[in-house]
């Protein structure tokens, strides 16, 4: 059995540092093989950067993905070809920087992570649907495999969901911040979630401080998304499994405060 952990959008620098602590021990408690982290809005003010990126890998993240910030910080896009555990989703233009599927080698068996983006309310990209199909059709890509679907609507992610139901292992949602109760496994095998949530502080809204976005509810000016300071929290999402199948044997929602 192989246990997958996938850890909610981290936020700033108070969700890398966050992180940063409460990672060793939770990977040591749920007896992980292997993190995957959505780091799209890890440097402060939204995006990555390759200090922020280098700093959630030292953490223990063994694969970062990313969403619709992937090319906010014009410092990352080097990297995207340099770091191959550092994705942008696979429905990308192909002649954007860098990939939207790495392999994780973890001695006794693969795992292949997918980084997908939805278009509901999103940018205008090729369909995930036909970008993961076509990813799936490879015949060397192993049998595990992950999908972090980076998407707005809930019809969507739930319609992913059923689409890669036993053809992938476990699919998990990000971008919206907020952790979902449905985690489950699909009628064919597959673990999945619609939001895994955040990682940042508690009292905000999606990291920021709330009184900055309330303003702009109420004025519709634009504004500096400075991040709310105070307790945070770690959410995530614990997959189980099966070597030989495949396919997810258990799902467990984990929350660390």
């Amino acid at each position: 059995m192989i246990n997958i952990l996938c850890i909610g959008d981290v936020v700033g620098s108070i969700g890398c540092a966050f992180l940063r602590e409460k990672l060793p021990a939770l990977k040591k408690q749920k007896q992980v093989d292997l993190t995957i982290v959505n780091g799209e809005n890890a440097a402060d003010g939204n995006g990555v950067t390759p200090t922020a990126v280098q700093y959630l890998l030292d953490s223990g993240a063994d694969v970062v993905t990313t969403g619709n910030h992937s090319f906010r910080r014009k410092e990352s896009y080097e990297l995207y070809d340099t770091c191959p555990p550092l994705l942008r989703p696979a429905n990308y233009p192909a002649a954007t920087p860098g990939k939207g599927l790495y392999i994780a080698d973890l001695g006794r068996v693969r795992v292949a992570v997918v980084n997908l983006m939805g278009t509901v309310f999103m940018e205008s990209l090729r369909s995930p649907f036909e970008t993961l199909e076509g990813i799936l059709k490879d015949p060397d890509l192993p049998k595990l495999c992950v999908v972090d679907f980076h998407a707005e609507a809930t019809g969507e992610k739930r319609a992913m969901g059923f689409f890669a139901d036993g053809r992938v292992t476990a699919l998990f949602g990000t971008h919206t911040h907020v952790p979902t109760a449905d985690a489950c496994l699909l009628p064919k095998g597959t673990g999945y979630i619609t939001d895994v949530g955040m990682t940042g502080t508690i009292h905000s809204v999606l990291g920021v401080k709330p009184e900055i976005i309330i303003n702009r509810y109420l004025t519709k000016m634009p504004a500096r998304f400075d991040l709310a300071k105070g307790p945070c929290r770690l959410d995530a999402v614990l997959f189980s499994a099966d070597e030989s199948s495949g396919l997810c044997a258990g799902v467990e929602r984990v929350a660390v405060l």
